[in-house]
């Protein structure tokens, strides 16, 4: 609850990204009209948005800060750039004041959901696998420097998981920034996974904000050791993955349909927090505004012959759980929110 941060100098910048997990800059100068126009607009977001270590709102003059112009190569002011976890992830160039709510709408979406959400963002970002503030949790390293963990950029409102419980959490839980309950000893009474209802199977649709290019997935599965006589928990074996679907598919189709990818897990695959880290094929998930995830069985699921073919009448009482689930890559040009089109024709349409 603060009025912006006028910046002194690329260092205090710069360490605002790493303090701060969301940082709105507004490039602007004196001389600029429509930048004195948005500036009393802008304060009134700041003081209303705010959050020490959360959400810091600041000012760049890009002729007192040229270095920082340069960097971020200021062509048009005023420029207000969006950086999560110090990455930029939208920027509005001019004064519009539509433009400027909408985006805003979106951050303070994502401020309630942070702050009312399942623990504090000091434990989202102080739990990282790299140990930097302001990451969020992850349960394996990235696979390279030019990949960047961008789960971030899924629509979270317009994901869909089916056969779902209702015994633990939602969809939401899967892409939640913070350390696994799991994880963390000790009981607690926040279910912060998902787990599969009437069997193994689970069908998840996940939308993006912006054309991602998806180099590995990962997914971390935390089952309890012993189950009750009725469920036994298990991870997921067998993945389908699907792209650029304008929704989600039913069970028959996905089960029908040829995937991009069909992912093979086995005891090998997890690491010791519970985490596969797998590698996608990268030149087919190029341009990609959504993803379908089909898990068709759990680690168990497999006959005696070693085949995964999930048996639907096999009424053993199993259930998949999945704790997190990170995307890996890149985030290209971002899209106009809620709409989604099909690109291109894919394996088995």
């Amino acid at each position: 609850m603060s009025k912006p941060v006028v910046i002194s100098s690329t260092k205090e910048f710069n360490d605002l990204l790493q303090s701060s997990k969301i940082v709105v800059a507004d490039f602007y100068t004196d001389w600029c009209g429509p930048c004195n126009a948005a500036a009393p607009h802008y304060e009134k977001l700041s003081q209303a948005l705010s959050r020490p270590n959360l959400v810091t709102f600041v000012k760049v003059h890009t002729e007192q800060q040229q270095e920082l112009a340069r960097t971020y190569d200021i062509r048009v002011l005023p420029t207000f750039i969006f950086f999560r976890n110090g990455q930029a992830v939208e920027t509005i160039k001019g004064g519009d004041q539509k433009t400027i709510q909408s985006a805003v709408q979106k951050l303070a979406a994502e401020v309630g959901e942070i702050s009312a959400g399942k623990g504090s963002a000091a434990e989202a970002s102080g739990s990282g696998s790299d140990g930097n503030s302001g990451a969020t949790w992850m349960g394996a390293p990235l696979p390279g420097r030019n990949f960047t963990d961008v789960t971030d950029q899924i629509e979270k409102q317009r994901c869909e998981l089916l056969n779902v419980s209702s015994e633990a959490g939602g969809v939401r839980e899967l892409f939640d920034g913070a350390k696994p309950s799991a994880l963390s000893g000790g009981k607690t009474t926040t279910k912060d996974w998902v787990q599969s209802d009437t069997d193994e199977q689970l069908l998840l649709f996940v939308p993006f904000q912006s054309m991602l290019k998806l180099q590995n997935i990962q997914i971390t599965s935390l089952p309890p050791t012993d189950g009750d006589d009725e469920n036994v928990y298990v991870r997921p074996r067998t993945v389908k993955l699907f792209t650029n679907k304008p929704h989600n598919l039913s069970f028959d189709d996905a089960s029908d349909m040829t995937a991009i990818q069909v992912i093979e897990l086995s005891e090998k695959s997890w690491n010791k927090d519970g985490t596969a880290d797998i590698p996608l094929r990268y030149v087919r998930f190029q341009n990609i505004n959504s993803l379908v995830l089909f898990v068709v069985n759990g680690d168990s699921s497999s006959g005696e012959d070693g085949d995964s073919d999930y048996d639907s009448d096999d009424d053993t009482g199993k259930r998949v759980r999945i704790d997190r689930i990170r995307l890996i890559g890149e985030a290209g040009e971002k899209r106009e929110m809620g709409k989604l089109e099909k690109i291109g024709d894919e394996p088995g349409e």
